[in-house]
C-alpha cells in the first residue's frame, strides 16, 4: 500500500462524506477538507466510496519528467506566441471583455505550457523552457521575464 496516497479536489467534492466512514486510519476527517497525507496508508478505499469522483491516488514519487524533442519545444512556442499576441493586444483596451480576453489567453497559454510537459511548478524543465523563448520574436519578453523573476525554481 504506501507508495500513493489520496488527494481531494475541493472543486468535485459534494460533501457526501462516505469517506470519513471508509478511512482506517481517519486521514479523511479533516476541518479543512484536505485529506492528512501523513496518516493516509494508500489503500484507496475513499476514493472508490466517493460518489462525486472527487478523490483519486496519487503515487508518492512522481516519474521524471520527459526530455523535450525540438519539434515540440518549437510548436509549444508557435502557439505560446499567439496566445502571448492576443494577451498583449488585448490589454490595451479597457474594457471588462477585453480584460476576460486577456485573462483567457494567458490561462490557455500556462494551461498549453503545462499540458507539455513544462510547467509543473517551478520545475528546471519550466525554467529552461522560459529561458528559451524569452528571445522569440513577437514574444512579450517583460511577461517571460516577470515569471522568472517571480517564480522559486527548483534544480
Amino acid at each position: 500500500m504506501g507508495e500513493r496516497y489520496a488527494v481531494r479536489n475541493l472543486r468535485l467534492c459534494t460533501k457526501d462524506c462516505l469517506c470519513l466512514y471508509v478511512c482506517p486510519t481517519g486521514a479523511t476527517d479533516t476541518e479543512d477538507s484536505i485529506i492528512d497525507k501523513k496518516k493516509c496508508i494508500g489503500c484507496g478505499e475513499c476514493a472508490k466510496v466517493c460518489p462525486s469522483s472527487a478523490i483519486s491516488m496519487m503515487p508518492k514519487k512522481l516519474p521524471p519528467q520527459q526530455k523535450k524533442e525540438n519539434s515540440v519545444t518549437e510548436a509549444l512556442g508557435i502557439l505560446m506566441q499567439s496566445k502571448c499576441q492576443a494577451e498583449e493586444i488585448a490589454s490595451e483596451f479597457p474594457d471588462a471583455l477585453s480584460r476576460a480576453i486577456e485573462k483567457s489567453c494567458r490561462l490557455m497559454g500556462e494551461d498549453i505550457s503545462r499540458e507539455s510537459g513544462y510547467m509543473l511548478p517551478q520545475s528546471k524543465n519550466t525554467k529552461e523552457f522560459l529561458e528559451s523563448i524569452k528571445d522569440y520574436p513577437d514574444i512579450p519578453r517583460k511577461i517571460v521575464e516577470e515569471l522568472l523573476s517571480s517564480l522559486q525554481f527548483h534544480e
